[in-house]
């Protein structure tokens, strides 16, 4: 009855479904989508390193990004001020 016996574990022959065949890269690898672009991501030796990197990426000025919150702040405090019954005619002669 194989009472003392062990029971083999199944092997199975798995390969993920994108899987490219010319072995480049790890498929098993999680990486965020936008980590080819930033330089704070990868082997930074230390700290100051991390640090300065982080304000290069920071400095870089992103026109339309700027515009695009500039509009919706000045939206979000134009409903803000329409919620509370704030007077516009002030700013108007």
């Amino acid at each position: 009855m194989g009472l003392l016996k062990l029971r083999k574990n199944k092997k199975y022959n798995y390969t993920p479904r994108y899987y490219d065949d010319k072995g480049e890269g790890n498929p098993y690898e999680i990486k965020h989508k936008f980590d080819e672009y930033r330089t704070t991501v990868g082997s930074n030796s230390g700290l100051k390193t991390k640090f300065n990197n982080a304000l290069e990426d920071y400095k870089k000025p992103d026109r339309a990004a700027n515009r695009r919150i500039l509009i919706i702040v000045a939206i979000l405090v134009l409903v803000f001020l329409f919620i509370i019954d704030f007077d516009l005619s002030i700013f108007f002669s």
